[in-house]
């Protein structure tokens, strides 16, 4: 594969009519994928707008239960409209303990935010660049690690071959529909997930559909 390949297979973004038909290709080569759309039917996309809210929004959900996340989210949005790292940084930190967040999250966002105003992260720019590079430039920002990037890489970019092997709900999904005697690790799940390639997080959100439904 040239380098060209490389970088296009690693900024390939979905949308409907691609995102149907990458689901079309990995349920013909994957029975385990394809018996959850016959039960569950396609699933969401997942699409969040990019930018600092929806970072602030997955810094919110490490860790935690999706509705605690989602609870604490719109606490926040409710409270700093519009959601920029400007406003963001204007709440003390009793004000944001008051709205949920935790004294790490607190200051995980005040390092996003500050990054953003300085200048050091251009999120704009930043959705030109490939997979790696992404990865890289945003895990520089204390509080940012390899969940938070894939989350942000999956739904506010739309990549296509993210899998984020650390991710929970995926390792449940995967246990049960491969018949697993015990969870797997994030090893072992890249290993599972390779042949879904260049599509993975595309299975992923089929992982995801059956974890929330079944």
């Amino acid at each position: 594969m040239s380098s060209k390949q490389k970088s296009d297979t690693n900024t390939q973004t979905s949308n409907e009519s691609n995102f149907n038909l990458s689901i079309q290709i990995l349920t013909k080569s994957e029975r385990d994928l394809a018996i959850i759309i016959e039960q569950f039917g396609n699933p969401p996309e997942w699409k969040r707008e990019p930018g600092f809210a929806t970072l602030i929004r997955t810094i919110l959900g490490q860790q935690v239960s999706f509705a605690s996340a989602k609870a604490t989210f719109k606490r926040l949005s409710n409270a700093v409209n519009p959601l920029t790292p400007q406003n963001f940084i204007l709440l003390d930190d009793m004000q944001l303990k008051s709205l949920g967040l935790s004294r790490q999250k607190t200051r995980y966002g005040r390092e996003l935010a500050n990054a953003i105003i300085s200048k050091q992260l251009d999120l704009k720019h930043l959705e030109k660049l490939d997979d790696l590079t992404i990865r890289n430039k945003l895990k520089q920002i204390k509080g940012i690690g390899d969940w938070t990037v894939d989350m942000y890489l999956m739904m506010a970019l739309q990549r296509q071959d993210i899998f984020p092997s650390k991710d929970l709900a995926v390792a449940i999904a995967v246990k049960e529909i491969k018949n697993l005697p015990t969870r797997p690790k994030p090893a072992e799940l890249e290993l599972i997930a390779q042949p879904w390639q260049p599509y993975r997080a595309i299975a992923t959100k089929i992982l995801w559909h059956y974890y929330l439904n079944r």
